[in-house]
């Protein structure tokens, strides 16, 4: 079921995100007087298709990671002398330009009204609340402790888990200090906090901003009851089912759900002896957790089982919600940020502070998708704005093939005032090529190894 489901969620993301850039390229390109033979939502044979009264043809094809917009273009092929005024190679540059840029500013439009909407709406967020403080980590240094609310990170205010990690993910690399403000729960002023750190975060595979910083959010208790129990598994082979309440392991008493699987991971392969709660009586359950290998090599034990959400006390819930103008300048301050952050983490990515094994490809973002729709519109949402983003980012990248590239070879040409030549495009075709083929074999690569 949860393929299926992320299946349909990235067939719903990826096919909004390409129609709106190809649409960006469309719409500018007939206001341009370009005469548009196909607009393609997908590669390979048309699905779907039909014309409209310009004689264009709307099809959606098979395959769908990508799209195109096939304008009429007299270095593709004969144009009749009567239409030759409508050819893309007959207009000007700057309309080449304007329709070029079109399809990614059709990315960031389309993030900046899905932002809006969110922020009009309203967001449910958890209060940064500081849970424990890891001892001698940069945290514990710079004064932090349980229980305080951090309202800044490097001067700028947050509000909430996910803006912190933001503004902590763009200081990968940061040598020197870190600046949290913070404040307890009875204070009104928040004190400034200098955590120090040294090459923070530099190729750590994944990210993990807080845990490298020795903070852990504050978290309503979890009690050890299962919600889920994945079939083929060791929990459903060791006869544990939905509601059941582990009380003990190995007859060590179980404080909540961290600390159980905490007690599971650090025992793979091994047999272990459960007391469990179910339906008023307590039974004992023999368990073998499953060993599984992590992508930094490290072997923990799993289970395959989830446990019972639990609800949030109204304080540590925050509503972030905007009036229709407020939000507009609340929406283009995001689209702004993660774009910024992107375009950093692509730099830091080239100069080695970030592994390449961020790169994710089809498989991550189709997971991605997925986890996000199950978790809510919100939170879809969100991710399809950054994902928009992304792409609008990525096709300005200077590279042949891609949007950027075509851009700066019209750039150069109404800076020279002469195209570029024959040659020298098609040697950056090729180049093009050859650099994003690498870098989808390198993604699709990275996705597998997720998954193993």
């Amino acid at each position: 079921m949860d393929l299926i489901q992320n299946v349909l969620a990235v067939i719903v993301v990826l096919g909004l995100l390409i129609t709106f850039h190809e649409f960006g390229h469309f719409w500018v390109a007939r206001r341009c007087g370009v005469k548009v033979l196909r607009f393609s939502v997908g590669f390979g044979k048309p699905l779907w298709s039909r014309h409209d009264r310009h004689g264009t043809e709307f099809a959606v094809a098979a395959i769908p990671l990508g799209g195109y917009v096939k304008m009429l273009d007299e270095r593709e092929g004969p144009v009749d002398p009567a239409e030759r005024h409508l050819a893309f190679n007959r207009q000007s540059v700057w309309s080449r330009i304007a329709i070029v840029v079109a399809g990614p500013l059709a990315n960031f439009l389309l993030a900046l009204v899905a932002y809006w909407a969110l922020f009009v709406a309203g967001t449910t967020t958890v209060v940064p609340v500081i849970g424990e403080v890891a001892p001698d980590s940069p945290a514990a240094r710079g004064g932090l402790a349980a229980g305080q609310e951090i309202t800044a990170v490097q001067g700028a205010a947050v509000r909430s888990w996910e803006e912190i990690n933001l503004k902590l993910v763009a200081a990968i690399g940061v040598s020197g200090e870190l600046t949290l403000s913070a404040r307890d729960e009875s204070a009104t002023r928040a004190r400034e906090h200098r955590l120090p750190v040294q090459d923070w975060m530099v190729r750590q595979d994944p990210p993990q901003p807080l845990a490298s910083l020795g903070i852990t959010p504050w978290r309503p208790p979890m009690p050890a009851v299962l919600s889920q129990v994945a079939e083929g598994e060791a929990a459903a082979a060791a006869g544990l089912v939905p509601g059941d309440e582990v009380l003990a392991v190995e007859g060590t008493p179980v404080e909540d759900w961290s600390h159980f699987v905490t007690l599971v991971r650090a025992r793979p392969g091994e047999r272990l002896t459960l007391t469990v709660a179910r339906d008023g009586e307590t039974r004992e359950l023999s368990l073998t957790p499953r060993a599984n290998t992590l992508q930094d090599g490290t072997t923990v034990g799993y289970i395959g089982a989830g446990v019972a959400p639990v609800s949030w006390p109204d304080a540590h819930r925050r509503e972030i919600r905007y009036g229709p103008l407020a939000a507009m300048g609340q929406a283009v301050s995001r689209t702004g940020e993660m774009t910024v952050l992107t375009l950093d983490a692509i730099r830091k990515m080239i100069v080695g502070l970030i592994s390449p094994s961020n790169l994710s490809g089809p498989i991550t973002i189709a997971r991605i998708a997925g986890d996000t729709a199950r978790s809510g519109l919100e939170s879809f949402v969100s991710f399809m704005a950054y994902l928009s983003i992304s792409l609008g980012v990525l096709n300005l990248l200077p590279i042949p093939v891609l949007d950027g590239g075509h851009l700066l070879y019209y750039l150069v040409e109404a800076a020279r005032g002469r195209p570029v030549s024959e040659r020298t495009q098609a040697l950056g075709l090729r180049i093009g090529l050859a650099l994003v083929g690498t870098l989808m074999l390198m993604a699709l690569y990275f996705d597998l190894m997720r998954l193993w």
